[in-house]
């Protein structure tokens, strides 16, 4: 199914190349396919270019494909996670060389399931941000959300100093559950995240 959604993608992108390099918000064709318009709508909502949230959108639609099948499902697409839970699970965050990276994770019980977590980082991974977060972890049911907040969220961390507004900016998009944000040693948390140890 992943090859699916990524010819439609692909074909979408031959009609409209703006899709694919757009840093701001376009409007979705109204002929164009379900994965495309829910990218054109997470990425309005966070004033981000379409694909700052392809890689939720490919980690959801597979994910609800495959729970066709089981009832326990964890996509992850490169730190952009969809996951079905029937007991408690950790998702251990990695922030490049953060002294904090492998040493603590995000519980998710399974009446917060279905849920999208997704990550930014600016300073590891081949994914564009302007930021220097080493990372920008987003929750939502909405995956395709939680990616482009991700993104817009992570564009806006420098210095320390910024992780506070970045917080605030992702809790006033409404969907999002939660936000965490790593720069160095410090780290800051809003909204329904529990922090664990690995």
């Amino acid at each position: 199914c992943v090859k699916k959604y990524r010819k439609q993608l692909e074909c979408y992108a031959q009609l409209d190349p703006g899709f694919l390099t757009s840093m701001v918000p376009i409007q979705a064709q109204a002929d164009a396919p379900h994965i495309v318009r829910k990218m054109c709508e997470a990425a309005s909502k966070a004033g981000v270019g379409p694909m700052a949230s392809v890689a939720g959108a490919i980690s959801e639609l597979v994910g609800k494909d495959l729970l066709k099948l089981s009832d326990v499902v964890v996509v992850d697409n490169g730190g952009d996670i969809f996951i079905k839970a029937c007991v408690n699970r950790k998702v251990g965050i990695y922030a490049g060389q953060s002294p904090l990276s492998e040493k603590i994770a995000v519980e998710v019980t399974p009446e917060m399931t279905p849920l999208g977590i997704c990550t930014s980082a600016g300073t590891i991974g081949h994914s564009l941000s302007l930021g220097e977060a080493d990372a920008v972890i987003i929750m939502s049911r909405n995956t395709f959300l939680a990616d482009a907040v991700a993104t817009a969220a992570g564009n806006m961390v420098n210095i320390p100093d910024d992780i506070e507004k970045s917080l605030e900016f992702a809790l006033s998009i409404e969907g999002i559950t939660g936000a965490l944000v790593i720069v160095g040693e410090k780290i800051g948390v809003r909204g329904e995240i529990r922090l664990v140890g690995l």
